[in-house]
């Protein structure tokens, strides 16, 4: 049996490979390609039409404000005073005077008494109204007002400040009155 031998230049080499993987990249580059341009067009897009909305609130939002001064130059110094006290009336209408003395209570140790009450500056705030109280406490020792103001900055609820504080003696009776 003869034996045959290949006498080619370059034997077992294959011609067609490296073109087919070549066109086959450069198809999968051009489908990519298309697809990143589709996409960059869509987000050029919304980013104008964002831009677009943008604007027109932004003129809407100056209108507005123009309308706003326009309304608050035409009112008089009475009707002004008498828009921020009508203000104040609805912000106090918020103000929940059950749960301030529930939250109070849970708050005054035993041994402290509550003297007087005064609520200044009801604002609301994200949805929470918030008030500035002025409480004068009666207790028998200013180290017992202290902790309770501690106590009252540790919960969260209030943030306290002692103002004043004054000893109280007659009546009968010993202590502390502190605001």
């Amino acid at each position: 049996m003869p034996t045959k031998l290949n006498l080619a230049s370059k034997p077992f080499s294959n011609r067609a490979l490296p073109w087919v993987v070549t066109v086959f990249v450069i198809f999968v580059s051009l489908v990519s390609l298309i697809f990143i341009v589709r996409a960059t067009t869509r987000a050029n897009a919304q980013a104008r039409t964002v831009q677009n909305d943008i604007n027109t609130l932004s003129q809407q939002e100056h209108v507005l404000r123009q309308q706003v001064e326009a309304v608050k130059n035409s009112l008089t110094h009475e009707q002004q005073q008498t828009l921020t006290a009508a203000h104040t009336l609805l912000d106090r209408k918020h103000f929940s005077w059950s749960r301030l003395f529930a939250d109070l209570e849970e708050a005054l140790p035993a041994d402290v008494r509550v003297k007087r009450i005064a609520v200044r500056g009801v604002a609301t705030r994200g949805g929470e109204t918030l008030a500035e109280l002025e409480l004068t406490v009666v207790a028998r020792t200013p180290a017992t007002v202290t902790e309770m103001i501690a106590q009252m900055d540790r919960a969260g609820i209030f943030h306290a400040e002692l103002v004043s504080q004054n000893l109280q003696r007659g009546r009968g009776e010993s202590g502390t009155d502190m605001s």
